[in-house]
């Protein structure tokens, strides 16, 4: 072939034949064969399909209308699983492992977390199984962060502790009587459970005729005097309790027949049919009296009247000065007071009655 010859020679097949520039090249049929079939390849491809010129092909675009939930929708199941347990959180569990000093709990974190014995339950308990079985569901109060372990430490406790205190509150608003049994008593008073936290009785506050160690076992009717989460104080009254239940069948100005129980300097506290009631010093007579030991005994039997009932503090106020026939009967003749009990206390019920009339207050007792 000549130098001034006009057939080109395609370079890049001899570059990839290996061979001389300078040798003839053979021409390949088989070339316009291969061409033929790309073009008919080409028109099978579906016209919608973007081309490498397209620009709009170098974008990814997703069409979420049809996936069955927003980006927002998506966004926010993803944050569901991001787990971010914080102390304090309350969580669902599962209960995979009842050990010797605790249980093993899923609650989803990287690691499975621990719920130690002491956490179980604000009640004592035998074992972990008295609460817990495996593969139940409940929910748990997260109580730290993560050990160098990645673990978390699990109560219920904390739980039923936080519940039992917006129970007591809600029973103390609602002036609730409740029963709860003695489980121990000490030289101030009476140790009881309410929903499960521990309250106390001060002895002054518990109206039973037993002695105070006695009543262990004993399930006492009980009246809320201090509910108090912050300081840990749940101080209750069976006293109240009692004197409530007794004001409901009593009223100012009846006559009842009590025992003398106790004498103080202040007066004597007398027990009318399972309550106690104070008798005031300045009630006892229109006379002046020293001291109540001067005309009274414990155990002496007699007749009292009743001039208030204070169902908020519990306390029941007597009189015998009301039903004196004359001043100073109390220290010379008791019995013809108690005799003449009914009929004085008769002519006392008109007093109120005539002082209601015209808007006047009522007689105040004198109480310590």
């Amino acid at each position: 072939m000549s130098e001034n010859s006009s057939t080109p020679v395609p370079e890049l097949e001899i570059e990839q034949n290996g061979n001389n520039p300078k040798d003839p090249v053979e021409p390949d049929h088989n070339i316009d064969l291969i061409a033929e079939e790309a073009i008919a390849e080409d028109a099978l491809i579906p016209e919608d399909v973007p081309t490498a010129d397209d620009s709009d092909s170098r974008v990814k675009k997703y069409d979420f209308d049809g996936a069955g939930f927003s980006i927002d929708e998506f966004d926010s199941l993803l944050e569901k699983y991001d787990y971010n347990f914080k102390p304090g959180d309350i969580v669902n569990g599962t209960v995979f492992a009842l050990e010797t000093k605790g249980a093993m709990i899923d609650i989803g974190a990287k690691t499975a977390a621990f719920m130690p014995m002491q956490e179980v339950s604000i009640n004592r308990v035998e074992g972990l199984s008295d609460v817990l079985q495996p593969s139940e569901i409940r929910q748990f109060f997260i109580m730290s962060e993560e050990n160098e372990d990645g673990q978390l430490s699990l109560s219920i406790r904390r739980i039923e502790y936080q519940r039992a205190w917006e129970r007591v509150r809600q029973l103390q608003k609602e002036d609730a009587t409740i029963y709860s049994e003695v489980f121990a008593t000490n030289r101030g008073g009476a140790l009881v459970r309410v929903e499960g936290l521990r309250g106390f009785i001060p002895g002054s506050h518990i109206s039973t005729r037993k002695a105070k160690e006695e009543l262990v076992a004993d399930f006492l009717p009980l009246k809320f005097l201090e509910v108090d989460e912050e300081r840990n104080r749940l101080v209750l009254s069976h006293r109240r309790a009692l004197v409530e239940r007794k004001m409901n069948r009593l009223e100012v100005g009846e006559v009842v027949v009590g025992a003398v129980r106790g004498i103080k300097p202040y007066g004597a506290f007398i027990d009318i049919g399972g309550v106690s009631g104070l008798l005031h010093i300045s009630e006892i007579s229109h006379e002046h009296i020293e001291t109540p030991h001067s005309v009274l005994n414990v155990n002496d039997q007699m007749k009292v009247m009743i001039i208030d009932l204070d169902a908020e503090r519990g306390r029941i106020s007597l009189s015998t000065k009301a039903l004196e026939p004359e001043p100073g009967d109390m220290l010379t003749d008791p019995q013809k007071v108690f005799d003449k009990a009914e009929e004085m206390a008769a002519k006392y019920k008109e007093m109120l009655l005539e002082q209601a009339e015209e808007g006047e207050d009522p007689i105040v007792s004198m109480e310590v």
